[in-house]
């Protein structure tokens, strides 16, 4: 199929919404995460596998904040650019990996955030009788997934894994399949070359290899997904027993907690990267199988998809925006941390008490509610993020 004899005739999707909406982005997911990642770092005193986790998931949103201006140019400026512009090559270079690098990273880490907290709830409290993943699994992967240390390495195995696999095919897809467009339409002319447009089909449809290249990348996205979806569940039902399992009235306010950060999460994530991984391979496969040469000059006939590809792929890198909305939420601690960072908290009495960290606060309740229930209870102050 020749993509480069047609153009893609944005709308105002792509001419406004988009820019803006990334502009907004910008505006809110930088300094969200920087201050959220700050905090994590410096205010929080106790070191877990969920804040190491949190901290990871910060620093991948805060480089994702920083493609969003050019991504913004792109597709406000994007028909006026050549592929020869200076920053047409920064957005096919350099924004389009660290977009995608950044996507898979958050849920990647996500994921292992899911399986810390089910392996700290189902591993430290019983209710009435000990959950079946127990005995399914072997206690070694329980004791290593409520440890720091092994969060760390995995944080660090997930950012090598993740840019050793994805760099070398947008490199090839930025350098190989996006170019081809010069070649088909200049057919050797160098005038006619440096007038291509950024914003063409080649370069929003690709070629086979970076296509094939998304279908593994979309298995693993809805491995990622189910897993964490099966987590949640299992902790949902075991929370749920562990409820209906004890008489104190504080333990039911906190289990009650701990199930609603778990359907928050759980539609954060569908909301925001569900919908682009499941038109992705329908995207794909109407580009690959549709057989008729568009005319010249006319519009691509893949140009309404290729908008709404692109407005899915905004909603899954706002993600990067509702993470540190959803830590100040859903964490008390973090939230309050934050506040007195800001210096909006005000002095109370008895608020030194708040500002201890997450192990002294579980501490204190967990006096009143005896030793079975202070996994719950710390579980709940953590969100089971």
């Amino acid at each position: 199929m020749d993509n480069s004899s047609s153009c893609l005739c944005p709308t105002t999707a792509t001419l406004f919404f988009l820019p803006t909406v990334y502009t907004l982005l910008f505006l809110t997911a930088l300094p969200g995460n920087a201050l959220s990642l700050w905090v994590f770092l410096r205010c929080i005193p106790t070191v877990s596998p969920t804040h190491v986790y949190l901290s990871h998931l910060s620093i991948s949103n805060l480089l994702l904040s920083l493609t969003t201006p050019f991504l913004a140019a792109y597709y406000a400026w994007g028909l006026v650019w050549t592929q020869s512009n200076v920053l047409c090559q920064v957005v096919l270079h350099g924004i389009t990996p660290v977009l995608h690098i950044n996507i898979y990273i958050s849920i990647i880490i996500l994921t292992w955030v899911a399986l810390s907290r089910f392996a700290a709830l189902i591993q430290r409290t019983h209710a009435s009788r000990p959950s079946s993943c127990i005995t399914l699994l072997p206690n070694a992967f329980f004791t290593r997934l409520t440890k720091a240390s092994f969060a760390s390495r995995v944080c660090f195995t997930v950012w090598a894994v993740t840019v050793g696999c994805i760099v070398p095919i947008t490199v090839y897809y930025s350098v190989k399949e996006a170019k081809s467009s010069n070649t088909s339409t200049a057919g050797g002319d160098g005038e006619a070359e440096k007038r291509v447009v950024c914003y063409n089909p080649t370069v929003e449809i690709g070629g086979p290899v970076s296509a094939a290249f998304s279908v593994p990348l979309i298995t693993v996205f809805f491995v990622c997904y189910v897993l964490v979806l099966l987590s949640y569940m299992t902790v949902m039902r075991h929370v749920r027993r562990s409820r209906r399992s004890t008489n104190v009235t504080t333990s039911h306010c906190l289990l009650g907690r701990v199930l609603r950060n778990i359907v928050v999460i759980q539609v954060v994530l569908s909301v925001c990267l569900l919908p682009y991984h499941i038109f992705k391979p329908i995207f794909l496969a109407m580009a690959h199988h549709r057989q008729r040469t568009p005319a010249a000059n006319s519009c691509h006939p893949l140009a309404t998809f290729v908008e709404l590809k692109n407005c899915l792929l905004l909603l899954a890198a706002l993600r990067g925006s509702t993470d540190p909305v959803m830590y100040f939420l859903l964490d008390k601690t973090f939230r309050h941390q934050t506040l007195t960072l800001l210096g909006c908290n005000q002095s109370k009495p008895g608020g030194r008490a708040m500002q201890g960290s997450i192990t002294g606060s579980v501490s204190q309740r967990a006096g009143q509610l005896g030793d079975g229930n202070m996994a719950t209870m710390e579980l709940s102050h953590e969100n089971a993020l």
